[in-house]
């Protein structure tokens, strides 16, 4: 990621399309410059720019004076802005055409294209927020849920920042003690006893892990693959959890032929419901297309309704799909109790959890809400008041200080050399910086900004 800070660049920062708004955004050095050049104030007084204060007027063409879009535009002073540099947002109507114009003209007057997530970047490099906080940028754009924004807010205030902060600056000055140790043995330098930092440094991650997997479904959500035979009622069930007709229904046994995606919110947790074609043997080669999407999606999903006919004795189909998913993350769904039922249910997955519903009626579909829920928190639910590690990296980093802690800590307990667990503290320090930024590659940084959208 070469990319130069002295650089001006601007995007538009709003979605394409029509709107009540669009923003074009700019940042760097000639930013003030830009706007006095394709910006006319309407009342046609001298454009003096004044901080943080929005003006009404006119976007140009400065070569040829033609007005462009009507406007309100506002510039900020560095360090008072979102990068700390001068920043300029231009705020036009909310249309395709007026927003690329003025995005044309802002480039001509000597910006540059931002790359994606270049603002936050900025943001970042220029010291207003730490690595974790920009990460936790994306995750409230991305939010789906009430309390996954609520996560991503409470990171983006440096929640987790802070605590994992506390550990590295707990291992920093453990490790500049035993290397005053190593540096000059010939002074008289008290002993230090590092094994309550250690424990204490350890005890601190261990409860940032705990949160980790809470945190991670909150911010991805659970996959959730909705499978069965041929005309058992999945897509009926996909349209009783989503409050809509979404799929098509039909007496036809394979009306659904491909998968089919939404997302709820059940409980704050963004579930993606899979809706898939029958799993079935199939000469039509649409059909067998269809199955080995459903396949596909099964392996892929975290958690998997399973649903079969209550109406209906169990057939071969049913007992192949019981051992595909014997060994996953299952609710076993008795659809149709609005008919008369069979009594052989219980035998499909007899240790997995069964709920009877009638995705006709929509008797039972809050019970079925609530043991997916209990599955997926192991029966207990929780609301997310401390920060928690909600970022896959995060997670992996702390894992890999942990082991690098217990490392160091064993060593201590065998009397190691001191340069030996030193070696090992420094690596878990390292490590920690890097979910806030303090030790990082250009590599991490590349990965993580990419993922941004333009603009932002």
């Amino acid at each position: 990621m070469v990319l130069s800070p002295d650089d001006t660049v601007a995007a538009i920062s709003t979605p394409i399309g029509e709107g009540g708004i669009g923003i074009v955004r700019v940042s760097g050095p000639l930013a003030t410059a830009i706007l006095t050049r394709v910006f006319r104030p309407a009342d046609k007084q001298p454009a003096s720019l004044e901080s943080h204060r929005f003006r009404y007027g006119h976007v140009v063409d400065p070569e040829t004076g033609s007005q462009v879009d009507e406007v309100l535009s506002v510039w900020m002073a560095a360090p008072r802005t979102y990068t700390r540099q001068d920043m300029v947002e231009i705020q036009c109507h909310g249309g395709i055409v007026p927003l690329q114009r003025t995005l044309e003209l802002v480039l001509r007057c000597g910006a540059r294209m931002a790359q994606p997530g270049e603002f936050t970047l900025r943001a970042f490099l220029n010291g207003r927020i730490d690595l974790a906080q920009a990460e936790a940028v994306l995750d409230i754009v991305r939010a789906k849920t009430d309390i996954s924004l609520r996560v991503a807010v409470q990171q983006l205030r440096g929640g987790t920042s802070g605590r994992v902060r506390a550990v590295r600056t707990q291992l920093v000055q453990a490790l500049a003690h035993l290397e005053a140790e190593l540096d000059f043995p010939e002074d008289e330098i008290p002993p230090c006893d590092i094994a309550h930092a250690l424990s204490d440094a350890i005890r601190r991650i261990e409860e940032l892990l705990t949160q980790a997997d809470q945190g991670l479904i909150y911010r991805q959500g659970v996959r959730t693959a909705i499978v069965g035979r041929p005309n058992v009622g999945k897509s009926s069930l996909l349209n009783a959890l989503l409050r809509t007709d979404r799929a098509i229904v039909t007496p036809i046994p394979g009306t659904t032929r491909d998968t089919l995606e939404e997302t709820i919110n059940l409980r704050g947790i963004p579930l993606c419901l899979v809706d898939t074609a029958g799993i079935a043997n199939s000469r039509d080669l649409i059909e067998r297309l269809g199955v080995e999407r459903s396949q596909q999606a099964l392996q892929q999903a975290d958690l998997i309704l399973w649903v079969v006919d209550g109406s209906e004795p169990l057939k071969g189909e049913d007992h192949e799909i019981a051992a595909v998913v014997r060994n996953r993350a299952v609710i076993v769904v008795v659809n149709k109790t609005d008919l008369p039922p069979v009594a052989d249910d219980a035998v499909a997955l007899p240790s997995a959890r069964h709920v009877h519903v009638s995705a006709l009626t929509g008797s039972g579909i809050s019970l079925l809400e609530e043991a997916i829920v209990e599955t997926i928190f192991a029966g207990e639910v929780e609301t997310p008041d401390v920060p928690a590690v909600s970022n896959p990296r995060h997670r992996d980093v702390l894992r890999r200080a942990l082991g690098r802690l217990v490392s160091a800590q064993a060593g201590w307990h065998a009397d190691a050399q001191p340069d030996l667990i030193a070696v090992d503290l420094t690596a878990a320090a390292s490590d920690l910086g890097e979910i806030t930024g303090e030790s990082v590659g250009e590599d991490v940084l590349e990965a993580i900004f990419s993922s941004f959208c333009i603009g932002k």
